[in-house]
């Protein structure tokens, strides 16, 4: 039997609408409204996966988690997710981490950014364009300018601090007119972090995700925060635990002992126990207790009012 046109429009008309609102959500704001450099024509969707996890990301985003007005401080926080570049662990390492921080205070943006099927340059794109929008729009977000740090977890943390280190790069802009704003970090978090894609230490799932299975000595180099450290990189705090198996913490240990080098003020915490990944989970013992010293030492570095 033929549906009449009108009852085809009466049922169409509701899917529309709701697609037209899930694209028009304000707290989803696109990084490359003009165009996604690089994007591949054939990307597919992107997949959602277990445990709040997304792959295969084509448009990258920022997810917006405002501080609630009453205790809104200026702060602001990039949350970039780890996942070894292949994938992202939104909830644990993004949402939930930014609803943490929000309770300080702190506005909070959630980055959703390319991996595996684009590798480097593409994600530092991403995370340079994140900045570089959130400054461009501070007065709208209610935030200061100069208090606009970046958290990054596992690989998400080598973003971040390839973030701090070459936020000036070449490779890192696009033409686009938002590279005239800066897209230096004022403070980043590293937490169990991804930093060299060296041996001994390297994540090896990391490294060919990020610039192939076998990438040139000068790749590497160019790739590791830590052999990449200027005097004014941005002052650091960071977290590790020496039961990790999938990141060794000596990855920071190297990020600390280079920007100690440099003079960069840093705080670094490597705790006995706690898995890889244990974002923050409560029942880990000192390591479940990283956002309060991290709130901590926001505080003594003036990114955070005394309580």
């Amino acid at each position: 039997m033929k549906i009449p046109r009108r009852v085809r429009l009466a049922c169409l008309l509701p899917l529309l609408a709701l697609t037209s609102q899930l694209r028009a959500d304000p707290a989803v704001i696109d990084l490359w409204p003009e165009g996604v450099p690089g994007l591949k024509p054939n990307g597919g969707a992107e997949q959602e996966m277990e445990n709040g996890n997304v792959g295969n990301i084509q448009h990258p985003t920022l997810t917006y988690l405002p501080a609630p007005a009453d205790k809104a401080n200026g702060t602001a926080l990039i949350v970039a997710p780890g996942g070894g570049y292949a994938r992202l662990s939104f909830q644990k390492e993004g949402v939930q981490v930014g609803e943490r921080f929000n309770a300080l205070g702190v506005t909070c943006f959630i980055l959703k950014y390319r991996v595996k099927e684009y590798g480097q340059p593409y994600p530092l794109q991403d995370v340079l364009r994140a900045i570089r929008l959130v400054r461009s729009r501070a007065k709208e977000f209610g935030i200061k300018e100069d208090k606009i740090g970046i958290a990054g977890f596992s690989a998400g943390g080598h973003l971040a601090a390839s973030a701090g280190t070459m936020w000036d790069a070449p490779e890192g802009k696009t033409g686009a007119e938002l590279d005239k704003v800066s897209g230096r970090p004022d403070f980043m978090l590293l937490i169990y972090p991804v930093i060299t894609l060296t041996d001994p230490y390297r994540h090896e799932g990391s490294r060919i995700n990020l610039i192939g299975a076998h990438p040139s000595a000068e790749a590497i180099h160019h790739w590791s925060p830590e052999q990449n450290i200027r005097p004014d990189t941005p002052p650091a705090f960071l977290v590790s635990t020496e039961e990790d198996k999938t990141v060794p913490f000596q990855n920071t240990v190297m990020m600390f002992e280079a920007l100690k080098a440099a003079k960069v003020p840093a705080e670094m915490h490597v705790f006995e126990k706690g898995p890889h990944g244990f974002g923050l989970r409560e029942d880990i013992g000192p390591a479940s207790h990283w956002p309060e010293l991290a709130a901590a030492w926001l505080r003594l570095n003036k990114f955070l009012p005394k309580e």
